[in-house]
């Protein structure tokens, strides 16, 4: 790798699920990870093998259908179950990664592991070189790295490196860091450790002051040439750096940084929709890079500008990051032809069975609707991307609502077997009678913690987003669905996460 090229290590299947309600099925893993691999990153950190039989299948998989195309990394405490159970994971993947980290602020050491600089510094090189003895590529972490001193710091990473660490990787794993902060850590170790040359350094900045990506651009120019990041920040928290928005940066302040990344990022904005699709985390409309509004121009003033030169109000074009906007391209008369062209210019290539699939939704949605937009054939698309399993499905319903009346829901659910259970259920409001009769007939009582409603595209005929968040035992579980009929996607959605919590209970 020449020394103007910053590695993009994606860590949204490992830190970015450990979000409290993100967490993904086996067969999403497997569709985020093959956009990841399109996206162009260097390493996918694929999850923590032995945290769980779920997290080491996940990693099996990925590591066998992506491991000749991109590093597939699994991360592992520095304890020999660990090392030895990434290693089983990532063993048939032509390209593997074992990343290892052991805490070493004073914080950690005095009050999570109970030892002191000599145990930390002989147990992370008895650890580097058990996982280098499995793999020639190995990454070190020092965990809390902004926080610890920083000879102790500097005389880790050098012991590390000396066992077999082909990168370094410097976390702010609280978030405390300042760019100037951290540009000085990576500078400190550049200077003072005199085998740095032999490793690539890299950062994994958290977010809680904000400043993940800030930090992160810090250190590269500081020297740092790789950057754990997730796809819309994603992550424990506040979350993790963003990828999107570092990569725009490094991109759009060439001039400046002087690096570039191995990025495609026309796969930006598709990328940032599927993995919020998935884990029913909402790109808040001011995001930057990705979000709504990153390229809606209110003010006339701007307006004018932009109609007279882009580049007065705008520093990014929307086709640099494959921004998908309203534009009106087709209509029910629209054929199979020019529907895929329209679904491969959007960035998306689906199989046969799933092209027809969406098509045959397409047509019916373009008798409810006058005018089909970028955005309800995206809203399709993602509609096929949950893999939710489903052990119960929306037959028929209805539901009565108006002033002065009882709200009122008659549900009926096809079970797995395509039995019909049918049930009804008042409520305030149609659709908190939809919610409860869909707990009569499951069985399955939540608490609603989040309810969002959103237009897919504009119009009174646009189709309604819904993404609910539901406590079921403690744990949160999430949906979502669209429709032209607002209540039909509540109903779905909130079906979707009880049959998450389902299939978790049944397991």
């Amino acid at each position: 790798m020449s020394d103007d090229t910053v590695k993009i290590f994606d860590t949204t299947l490992r830190d970015g699920e450990q979000s409290p309600g993100c967490s993904m099925t086996t067969a999403e893993k497997m569709k985020v990870a093959k956009e990841l691999v399109k996206l162009g990153v260097d390493i996918i950190e694929a999850g923590f093998p032995i945290a769980s039989p779920g997290d080491f299948e996940a990693v099996r998989k990925i590591a066998n259908e992506f491991g000749s195309q991109t590093t597939i990394c699994g991360l592992a405490r520095c304890r020999k179950d660990d090392i030895d159970r990434a290693w089983e994971a990532l063993k048939d993947a032509e390209k593997s990664r074992i990343h290892v980290f052991l805490a070493t602020s004073s914080i950690h050491r005095e009050h999570k592991l109970k030892m002191n600089k000599e145990q930390i510094v002989e147990t992370a090189v008895e650890m580097v070189k058990r996982a280098r003895d499995y793999c020639p590529d190995i990454e070190f972490s020092p965990e809390d790295a902004a926080r610890t001193e920083k000879d102790f710091l500097c005389e880790v990473v050098e012991k590390a490196i000396d066992a077999g660490a082909t990168t370094v990787n410097i976390p702010d794993t609280v978030g405390y860091a300042t760019p100037a902060h951290f540009h000085d850590v990576i500078t400190t170790l550049k200077k003072n450790v005199p085998n740095i040359d032999r490793a690539v350094i890299s950062t994994h900045c958290h977010n809680d002051l904000g400043l993940a990506v800030a930090n992160s651009l810090a250190a590269v120019e500081a020297g740092a040439r790789q950057i754990e990041c997730t796809i819309n920040g994603l992550g424990e928290r506040a979350g993790n750096c963003a990828l999107e928005e570092v990569v725009m940066a490094l991109k759009t302040r060439a001039d400046y940084y002087g690096v570039h990344t191995n990025i495609n990022t026309k796969r930006l904005y598709p990328i940032s929709h599927l993995v919020s699709t998935v884990t029913g985390m909402t790109v808040q409309r001011n995001k930057a890079i990705v979000g709504k509004n990153a390229f809606a121009h209110e003010a006339g003033i701007h307006q004018h500008g932009i109609l007279q030169e882009r580049t007065t109000y705008e520093i990014m074009h929307p086709d640099d990051v494959g921004y998908v906007g309203s534009n009106l391209v087709l209509g029910k008369h629209s054929g199979r032809h020019a529907f895929r062209d329209r679904i491969q210019s959007l960035g998306h290539t689906l199989d046969d069975e799933t092209f027809e699939r969406i098509f045959k939704e397409f047509i019916v949605l373009a008798d409810k609707k006058k005018e089909i937009y970028d955005s309800d054939i995206v809203a399709l698309i993602e509609n096929q991307v949950t893999d939710a399993p489903e052990k119960w499905k929306i037959a028929r319903f209805h539901t009565s609502a108006g002033t002065g009346t009882i709200a009122t829901a008659t549900i009926e659910l096809a079970d797995e077997n395509g039995k019909i259970h049918c049930d009804a259920a008042t409520g305030d409001g149609p659709v908190d009678a939809v919610f409860r009769a869909l707990e009569r007939i499951s069985g399955i009582t939540a608490v609603l913690e989040q309810y969002h409603v959103g237009s897919v595209s504009s119009g009174k005929d646009a189709q309604g987003e819904v993404r609910v968040e539901v406590r079921i035992n403690g744990e949160l579980f999430t949906g979502r669905s669209v429709s032209t009929d607002i209540i039909e996607s509540s109903a779905k959605a909130y079906l979707q996460a009880i049959n998450k919590a389902a299939a978790k209970l049944e397991n």
